[in-house]
């Protein structure tokens, strides 16, 4: 039963892990959406060259979709260099002084619940199986075999953000002039009603607040950047 009680907090931190990546893409597609729609319908509030608005929508995506690749991947390899140097000192502390790191154990395992009879003996079961496992898990939160992969990280958020990104673009290019704008307001609108609605619901948030905040910052966005197209379209 102590195992199992061990093991399942591992079994909650990677749904945990899962769900906050998935509300990283959520977020991520979030901003693809509300950037690339704030270029897009600035530039058509300048002209209605579609060539232009496309170059400037695609230049906003890569550089929006790369600009997010790259400082997601430096900020997970820093979260996985710390990991990796908290799990060295951990096996350090392990080989010079085994039975300290044992009562280290059995303590945070009597502070889960447990008595302390049933946590030192889990303790003992848990070293004898995989002494860094168990301190990883129960001292660090840490799962060894499942660190964060830099490389994953940003491509998810690249793929996140030009998916989001694509919405706001095809829709600015594909009406005819009169029906761009408008045409992108409604998408758009539509489509940060579904990120709100998504990431409330991952997150455990109010989802009529979540949503009313998404979309009135996009909305804003959108209008911000189209009265300025317009003005300097016209001067």
């Amino acid at each position: 039963m102590t195992e199992h009680t061990v093991d399942g907090g591992s079994r909650s931190g990677a749904i945990s892990t899962r769900l906050n990546w998935l509300r990283a893409g959520v977020l991520g597609a979030n901003d693809g959406i509300i950037s690339t729609a704030g270029l897009v319908v600035g530039v058509a509030g300048a002209t209605t060259s579609r060539a232009s608005i496309l170059t400037a929508g695609v230049a906003g995506l890569l550089a929006g979709a790369l600009s997010m690749a790259a400082g997601e991947y430096v900020s997970v390899s820093s979260q996985r260099d710390s990991e990796r140097a908290a799990l060295d000192e951990e096996r350090r502390e392990l080989v010079e002084d085994p039975e300290a790191e044992l009562d280290e154990l059995t303590t945070l395992l009597a502070e889960r619940g447990l008595s302390r009879d049933v946590a030192r003996e889990a303790a003992e079961q848990l070293t004898a199986r995989d002494a860094l496992r168990a301190h990883a898990r129960v001292e660090l939160g840490i799962e060894p075999d499942e660190l964060a992969n830099p490389w994953h990280a940003a491509l998810a958020s690249l793929t996140a953000f030009t998916i989001g990104a694509l919405l706001p673009l095809l829709a600015i290019v594909l009406p005819e002039p009169a029906h761009r704008v408008p045409v992108t307001a409604v998408a758009v609108l539509a489509a940060l009603t579904v990120c709100g609605y998504t990431s409330a619901r991952l997150g455990g948030a109010p989802v009529p607040r979540a949503i009313l905040r998404n979309v009135t910052g996009g909305a804003l966005a959108m209008a911000v950047t189209y009265a300025v197209g317009t003005w300097l379209g016209a001067g």
